[in-house]
């Protein structure tokens, strides 16, 4: 169990080795937040997966927390003292930095903990590397904790952040990816079909043209407007600040590419493009060429959307477990 201090409730974490007891074994942590299904135990299950494939169970903190729903569609069992987070079929609060019901403590004040905990030098004293993983709707919390945590400067080993296949992310001004921001055998809309550019090309990111009748494009959690939850606590300079300096790398399944596995196909996702896949690479391509980052995507071949394929992949075990 992770509590915040001085506030109710805990939230119920998977982990490989105690995050109290010293362990001068440990040189590298790995956090890995789950998708829409909220099964942190399958995500736990993938993880150590994983770890066994790059060699990294006997020095690797593994940790899969679990930000559990009993409301609406929802119907998980709670434990004793269990934050309980706001579910909806579109926006789970948790995915996006939102408060837990009857509480001040937001899903991404639990990821704060964790990371304050395993960066202690008198639990871990050697270690080296910190990851921050998630994969869809875990990959949606990655993207936005990234650009909003406000533990990453104060660790003593700052982390990488890997964000896997979500169906969108926050972007930080009113352009949106036209055709043009993607290669052209990513761009298609369904598989097999190619879409050839116009004769005069677009530029690759443009106002929304459609912003009259979908009005919410750039409101949080698709943009920086109306923000709310630990995202609010900051402005929009310090978020995109934040979002340009942390090293980020986005795993995308090159067979991402089909609306299933809750994707999001409301107007302001499909504004950020037409597959996860095209997504995740005009936002890299957003993010570096508009802001100046130097964030990677890395496209793993042969996966669709899967977290034991992601990131147990050839390509992928050196991102999720670095020397």
């Amino acid at each position: 169990m992770v509590g915040i201090a001085g506030k109710p409730g805990h939230a119920l974490v998977y982990r490989s080795y105690s995050l109290d007891a010293r362990n001068a074994a440990i040189t590298r942590g790995v956090i890995m937040v789950h998708g829409a299904s909220r099964d942190a135990d399958n995500y736990y299950r993938h993880l150590l997966a994983a770890a066994f494939l790059a060699g990294a169970l006997e020095d690797t903190v593994l940790i899969s927390p679990r930000f559990a729903s009993n409301e609406g569609e929802c119907k998980d069992a709670l434990a004793q003292g269990e934050f309980n987070w706001h579910c909806s079929s579109r926006n789970d609060t948790w995915r996006t930095g939102g408060a837990a019901a009857d509480s001040q403590v937001t899903s991404f004040d639990v990821a704060d903990e964790l990371l304050r905990r395993l960066g202690r030098k008198d639990v871990f004293p050697n270690l080296r590397t910190l990851v921050v993983a998630g994969h869809s709707a875990g990959g949606q919390f990655v993207t936005r904790y990234e650009m909003s945590n406000q533990m990453h400067d104060r660790l003593p080993v700052q982390p990488t952040y890997v964000v896997a296949n979500p169906s969108s992310y926050a972007y930080l001004d009113a352009l949106r990816p036209t055709v043009s921001a993607l290669p052209a055998n990513y761009a298609s809309a369904a598989p097999g079909y190619i879409a050839p550019l116009p004769a005069n090309p677009p530029a690759a990111f443009e106002p929304f043209a459609n912003a009259d009748s979908c009005t919410v494009y750039d409101s949080w959690p698709y943009g920086l407007n109306a923000r709310n939850g630990y995202a609010s606590r900051l402005s929009d300079d310090q978020l995109k600040k934040q979002l340009i300096s942390r090293p980020t790398t986005y795993l995308l399944g090159e067979l991402d590419i089909l609306p299933l596995y809750g994707f999001d196909s409301s107007c302001p996702a499909m504004a950020q493009g037409p597959t996860r896949l095209a997504r995740g690479l005009a936002y890299t391509k957003y993010v570096n060429e508009k802001f100046g980052a130097q964030h990677k995507a890395v496209v793993v071949p042969a996966c669709g959307h899967n977290a034991r394929c992601m990131i147990g992949a050839d390509v992928a075990l050196p991102i999720m477990f670095p020397k």
